[in-house]
């Protein structure tokens, strides 16, 4: 109903209440009381209308509230999902990236292994041998110098053996140490993942809490305000005349 309606109804009330008293002062009672009654029924009704806009209103302004509330909830639950996705690629990056840098850095290091081989050191029967082998041979003794080459032979193939060995060892250590190293690197970057997931959850958390109070306070407001709307409608309606 709009102000015009209003204002139509409330001279209407007016109308009546005159009718009635000038009614009442000229002893018209049958027509003052007619005249009462259908006032009585007009405020009534007129009462119970506004009370019910009042409701309708009211219900509005809570749903008003709600609405806003849940589009800010979805925007708070979009900002906050993208931010947690882009920190989680990133993440993502970041560990591949390593990866990568690690595989490359160990191929490298394999490959300096491998430029660093030397040839054995042989002992010194070995050498003794070499040389009692090139002294018969210079000599011309090729019988005695066969003997000793073969016998140099299998101590060369012996000890190179050893040292093939002994190298493994040690570069097989290095390259474990070199891993080790690695292993941990990768460790310390998930464990700084994993802390600043925790962070922006922390954050989320805070910030969804604060969102949460905010909107707390405002439908608690809302409805101090609305029950003192209802109490000042009721108090309206119990005064004589209050809806004129």
């Amino acid at each position: 109903m709009n102000e015009t309606q209003e204002s139509a109804i409330a001279d209407f009330l007016t109308i009546l209440e005159e009718h009635r008293k000038n009614c009442e002062q000229q002893g018209k009672y049958v027509e003052a009381d007619v005249a009462k009654k259908r006032y009585d029924e007009l405020k009534s009704h007129e009462a119970n209308r506004k009370q019910e806009s009042l409701k309708a209103q009211q219900h509005r302004e809570r749903l008003g509230v709600e609405e806003a509330h849940m589009l800010e909830y979805q925007q708070f639950t979009s900002h906050w999902d993208e931010k947690c996705k882009k920190y989680d690629d990133s993440s993502e990056d970041q560990i591949n990236s390593m990866k990568e840098r690690h595989l490359r850095e160990l191929k490298e290091f394999q490959q300096k292994l491998l430029e660093k081989q030397q040839k054995p050191k042989f002992s010194p029967v070995l050498l003794n041998f070499r040389k009692v082998e090139e002294h018969l041979a210079r000599s011309k003794n090729y019988s005695e110098a066969h003997k000793v080459k073969l016998k140099a032979d299998r101590l060369e193939s012996k000890e190179t053996e050893s040292w093939n060995k002994t190298k493994q060892r040690e570069n097989g250590a290095l390259e474990s140490q070199f891993k080790a190293a690695k292993r941990q690197e990768m460790s310390a970057m998930n464990k700084r993942i994993v802390s600043g997931k925790e962070e922006l959850s922390k954050r989320r958390g805070v910030a969804l809490e604060r969102l949460m109070r905010r909107y707390n306070n405002i439908k608690s407001d809302l409805e101090t305000s609305q029950c003192n709307e209802r109490i000042s409608f009721s108090k309206r309606v119990s005064q004589k005349g209050g809806l004129r």
